[in-house]
């Protein structure tokens, strides 16, 4: 295989890391409104991705570099052509940043209910903008001979586009309420499994909607078989969480996640980036990519580092396995 097509596939790789973890995280934010009933059970809710949220993030920094230095025409192209959706979803991670370090550092009820309200919004709005970037990628925007996008804010708010913004909205928030399930205790658990229910259902025909539209405009065999993984997943997720196997169900919904990012990628290659107007202008793996040298490098550095990354976040994990509840909670009014 050739290092470009290699670091194409590394890409999806971590988006499918990014989606699969800050997926629960931005679930969690907005269940801060949807799940919890009073400040303690939000701080319950915020403690159980507390330990994890920044590094989840180092995903998205990772992809984001990895585009850049091994296809720069891509990354040129799509954040110029999206750049206020770009825009607004990096303001909602910083604020939501500052919003989780800075909410309990005054213990005046307006103050922390404004970083709440901050919290859930800005993980509610990403949430939809990442499933609108990703669905205008995947159907094609309109990019000139220059690899230049030449569209309108407009175009990108198309239908298809959209219910891709709600596939990942629901998606994610259904992702985080098993997650909120499977790291608390008490009538919050509880409350967690029956949400999650029915966010599955909803999600599960969102889902189904999107993906059999994907499969049908732009998919082959191998799209397939990843569109019958998610169903198949996200189906054994709604189920698990039904008989209360929290552990089960999460790993099924991110499998679900994986699979879904996986046919999107699927369904691109060789394209990175397909030109709505002249198939002959798009972005591909070749055209779009770095030099084979400057890719060796990256391969060498990323067999290095990536490893020890994953490792030290895997052990995050183990240490903060634990669930908790209320009556973990020294002070609810913080």
């Amino acid at each position: 295989m050739e290092l470009h097509n290699v670091w194409f596939v590394l890409i999806a790789v971590l988006w499918i890391g990014y989606f699969f973890l800050e997926g629960f995280d931005f679930g969690i934010g907005v269940l801060t409104k949807l799940l919890a009933r009073d400040r303690s059970e939000k701080r319950v809710l915020i403690n159980t991705i507390g330990p994890v949220w920044d590094g989840n993030e180092v995903w998205l920094l990772t992809a984001g570099g990895a585009t850049f230095a091994a296809f720069p025409d891509w990354y040129a192209t799509l954040f110029s052509g999206f750049y206020l959706p770009l825009l607004i979803i990096l303001v909602c991670l910083i604020v939501r940043g500052v919003a989780f370090e800075y909410r309990a550092k005054r213990p005046e009820e307006n103050w922390q209910r404004n970083w709440e309200q901050a919290i859930f919004w800005t993980s509610l709005i990403p949430a939809v903008l990442w499933g609108v970037a990703f669905g205008n990628i995947v159907r094609g925007v309109k990019i000139d001979a220059q690899k230049e996008y030449v569209g309108t804010l407009g175009d990108l708010l198309n239908p298809y586009a959209i219910l891709g913004g709600l596939v990942t909205l629901t998606l994610f928030t259904f992702h985080g309420a098993v997650f909120a399930a499977l790291k608390t205790v008490g009538d919050i658990r509880v409350r967690a499994r029956a949400l999650a229910l029915k966010l599955g259902m909803v999600t599960a025909v969102l889902a189904l909607g999107f993906l059999s539209w994907t499969q049908a405009d732009k998919g082959d065999s191998w799209s397939l078989v990843a569109l019958v993984v998610a169903v198949v997943a996200l189906v054994g997720a709604i189920g698990a969480i039904k008989v209360g196997r929290e552990g089960w169900s999460f790993a099924l919904s991110g499998i679900t996640i994986a699979a879904a990012v996986a046919m999107l990628f699927l369904t691109l290659f060789p394209n990175v980036m397909p030109s709505s107007l002249d198939p002959a202008w798009s972005l591909t793996v070749t055209n779009a990519s770095s030099s084979p040298y400057t890719l060796k490098i990256m391969t060498w550095c990323a067999a290095i580092a990536a490893p020890l990354v994953m490792l030290y976040q895997g052990w995050t994990y183990w240490v903060f396995r634990k669930r908790i509840g209320t009556q973990h909670i020294a002070d609810a009014a913080h």
